[in-house]
């Protein structure tokens, strides 16, 4: 293929990718987001192997730029699912607080309070 036609293919491909990204509902992103992580990591086992087998100084540059942002793209793709995994996680109970030397412990204080 020649160069024209290659940019005419990574043009459209990410125009098609951002209208279907665009269209999916939030409740679907988390698992939209794992599976792109599983992705960037075939990505990055691509790019070792480019690199593993390159001949030409250049090629082996290009190559290890490219383990870098895949590893880059891969560890942030983990963080921000862990956080949009947080964001659906229910809230800790807070613990009570320890009762003063003073105080009654236990049901002898909620029987203090119920006589006040």
């Amino acid at each position: 293929m020649d160069g024209i036609s290659l940019l005419t293919i990574t043009v459209l491909a990410v125009f098609v990718g951002f209208e279907v990204v665009s269209k999916v509902s939030s409740t679907l992103h988390t698992p939209l987001m794992s599976g792109a992580n599983a992705i960037h990591g075939i990505i990055l086992v691509g790019a070792i192997i480019v690199a593993g087998q390159a001949t030409h100084p250049w090629v082996l540059a290009v190559a290890l730029l490219a383990v870098v942002l895949a590893t880059a793209n891969l560890v942030g793709g983990f963080v921000v699912t862990d956080r949009m995994l947080e964001m659906f996680r229910g809230r800790k109970p807070d613990k009570p607080a320890k009762p003063t030397q003073g105080e009654p412990q236990g049901d002898a204080r909620e029987n203090t309070e119920a006589t006040r």
